[in-house]
């Protein structure tokens, strides 16, 4: 798991605030997308360029991992692959449903490989079986948090 420290997560939620108005007081959280830390580079790129408005989740794994799930509204640092914090987005969606129903326009969204809904399920099931923290495993039924995004501020930007 990627993370960071506090005092680095801190001076980066002081910039967001700077130049972003309406911003909570509290950091939220901050978290990287994938499992290694080059695959999180490659997805904050896609985030960056604008290619990927929304990420996926197995609910099985937010349940297992005790976290609740995003809400629309919610900020997050995104971490690149070493840590550090690089990205403010906001969840301006959320659908679950399962695996197999996820559609084309998000696996589109999601901004990875070919965009296709072929490719996003042949990914994400590799990333499942290989990388979920729940015990339940992989199912082509399990329900899937669907979440688009929005960039809000880049490091630098």
């Amino acid at each position: 798991m990627i993370t960071a420290d506090d005092d680095t997560i801190a001076d980066f939620w002081g910039e967001c605030r700077a130049v972003v108005d309406g911003l909570p007081d509290a950091a939220p959280e901050a978290w990287a997308f994938g499992a290694t830390p080059e695959h999180a580079d490659q997805l904050l790129a896609l985030v960056l360029a604008g290619t990927k408005t929304a990420t996926s989740t197995a609910l099985w794994d937010f349940e297992a991992d005790g976290e609740e799930v995003p809400e629309v509204g919610s900020w997050n640092i995104i971490l690149d692959g070493s840590g550090r914090p690089t990205a403010l987005v906001q969840t301006v969606g959320i659908t679950i449903v399962p695996f197999d129903e996820v559609t084309a326009a998000h696996a589109y969204a999601e901004g990875e490989d070919d965009r296709s809904l072929a490719s996003w399920r042949d990914e994400h099931e590799k990333y499942w079986r290989r990388y979920s923290t729940s015990t339940r495993g992989f199912d082509r039924r399990m329900p899937i948090v669907c979440e688009d995004l929005r960039l809000v501020h880049a490091r630098g930007a």
